[in-house]
């Protein structure tokens, strides 16, 4: 669909390539996803989630660029998410990471889905379907999750054996991996303390006859510090294969701001308008809702056709700033809905057509999403995600 608002983002192939195969060598994944399983090569599988419309970088686009260099795996977050992928990947393996809710069960089995479950529910939902189905003893593949101390979802130890009761002879439902999640990835004392919950889970689960393929670990941040050591001797002891969930990683950014520097990663996403509209205000004038900014000389202000519709957050009100020919641009007033304004006054020759930078680089200045999240309190998680679905992401490079 061509876009005539003049408000984009560019999603970088070349910089989402790039992330994607330093995580997997971080990860002791070097072989290419299409080698893994060759002779003297561990056959571990890095998952690329691509949930929430990639991190905002666009779903479809950016799982069409990692499934053509091999990515045989994808995570997100619902089973109506895994539908929609499925039309962009028709032969990769996805994972809904968030269980199945009613009415889902059929989608899974018809487009072959695989669901993370851990309550009753999603059990009973999936073996119900695969018997109107007609589906044989271990067709239904299924990641258990444990909980090992989030707290958010997955099994607690205790209920444990009751939840194995539905893998026995003749079920339709095949253990095919064992996963967790860190709540404090980088606290390494944490990390162990739930490793040493897993640990025990997954004894549990072998000893009751049950050989999952994969224990499903680790995040970006786990790799970025290369701290899966403990999941792959685990995987290891019981012969089974390690996977990683990698996210945020692979658009650029280190989950930690104090990691970002020292990261190998490149910022996949670019987010730029124009201007549109130019003027001057005498000293004393004001500008925007609330009159919030008064000029105190007279001021060159900038039009640009981006608001907090688009996903900018109204709290740089005032005090963010964009790139315009290279230099860094005052945001003016209140952003509103559709619409920002930005100082030009020191900046000579803007026009209007000139390109402004919100997520970027431009000349010399860069300006990132975990610039803005350090700017409003958050973090870049919630800056890149909040773009908003009227911004067209364009896949360029």
């Amino acid at each position: 669909m061509t876009f005539t608002r003049p408000d984009w983002a560019e999603v970088s192939r070349g910089r989402l390539l790039h992330n994607y195969r330093w995580l997997r060598e971080l990860a002791g994944l070097r072989d290419s996803p299409q080698r893994a399983g060759s002779p003297g090569t561990p056959s571990d599988e890095l998952v690329a989630v691509v949930k929430a419309n990639a991190y905002g970088h666009g779903r479809a686009g950016c799982a069409s660029v990692l499934a053509g260099e091999g990515a045989g795996w994808f995570g997100v977050t619902s089973v109506e998410e895994a539908v929609s992928l499925r039309q962009v990947c028709p032969g990769a393996r996805i994972l809904a990471m968030s269980g199945l809710w009613h009415g889902e069960a059929e989608a899974v089995l018809a487009r072959g889905i695989t669901p993370a479950v851990w309550e009753p529910l999603h059990l009973e939902l999936l073996v119900e379907a695969a018997q109107r189905r007609g589906s044989g003893a271990g067709t239904v593949p299924v990641h258990l999750e444990i909980d090992t101390g989030m707290s958010r979802q997955g099994v607690p130890p205790g209920e444990l054996e009751r939840r194995l009761e539905a893998f026995g002879a003749g079920s339709p439902l095949r253990l095919e991996a064992v996963m967790t999640h860190f709540h404090s990835a980088e606290d390494r004392e944490a990390t162990q303390a739930q490793m040493r919950v897993f640990a025990a889970a997954v004894e549990g689960i072998v000893g009751r006859g049950l050989r999952p393929e994969f224990l499903s670990a680790g995040s970006s941040a786990s790799v970025l510090q290369q701290d899966t050591e403990d999941v792959t001797n685990l995987a290891r002891r019981i012969g089974a294969r390690r996977m990683v969930r990698v996210g945020l990683g692979l658009y650029g950014y280190a989950p930690s701001p104090a990691r970002q520097g020292g990261a190998g990663l490149l910022p996949v996403l670019a987010w730029k308008s124009r201007v549109t509209s130019l003027r001057e205000i005498e000293a004393g004038a004001v500008a925007g809702y609330d009159a919030t900014f008064r000029a105190e000389r007279r001021t060159r202000l900038a039009l640009v056709p981006v608001g907090y519709a688009d996903g900018l957050s109204r709290r740089l009100s005032n005090c963010g700033c964009m790139l315009v020919r290279g230099q860094r641009a005052a945001i003016a007033g209140r952003i509103s809905m559709d619409q920002t304004m930005l100082d030009v006054t020191e900046i000579p020759g803007v026009a209007i057509g000139d390109e402004v930078v919100l997520i970027g680089e431009q000349g010399g200045e860069s300006i990132s999403a975990a610039d803005l999240a350090q700017q409003t309190g958050t973090i870049s998680y919630e800056v890149l995600c909040a773009i908003g679905a009227r911004v067209p992401r364009v896949m360029v490079d």
